[in-house]
């Protein structure tokens, strides 16, 4: 197993537990993988950028305070690659769940940077956001973009 292997069967696994946590407003399992060390960033879907700690923490508080009855979270992994101390994954988090009391159902595309920190892979970078209308978020959603233009 190389190195991209081991990440991706080690960490991803954790992130997705950690992400289906916050989804049912247990924020917890999220702070254990972020960084606390600069630079550390959010390029939410739903909130401005945040930079450093003492901006991503409360930002994590009021994502966990939305979030409720999570029966669905879903990380479907479109590119991955690590370097070093450095990481990246690129995909679709596909997610069922209660939003301010009302279920919904919705994809985002995301991209989350790592850094290996004393041994451990820490998140030090998300960036969440509403895939356009005709990216269904599976393979074949670029080809047929491509094949219609």
């Amino acid at each position: 197993m190389d190195e991209l292997e081991r990440f991706l069967a080690e960490f991803v696994p954790q992130q997705e537990k950690a992400e289906k946590a916050i989804h049912d407003g247990i924020l917890g399992p999220r702070l254990e993988l972020w960084t606390r060390q600069d630079p550390v960033t959010v390029f939410g879907a739903a909130i401005p950028l945040l930079s450093g700690w003492d901006e991503v923490l409360p930002g994590f508080d009021w994502v966990a305070s939305r979030f409720r009855r999570c029966t669905s979270y879903r990380f479907e992994v479109v590119a991955a690659g690590v370097s070093g101390d450095l990481a990246y994954v690129a995909g679709f988090e596909h997610t069922t769940a209660e939003v301010e009391g009302v279920e919904r159902s919705y994809t985002l595309r995301t991209t989350h940077v790592y850094r290996r920190e004393e041994g451990a892979w820490k998140i030090v970078h998300r960036h969440g956001d509403a895939p356009p209308a005709d990216a269904r978020g599976d393979e074949g959603a670029m080809l047929a973009q491509v094949s219609r233009e």
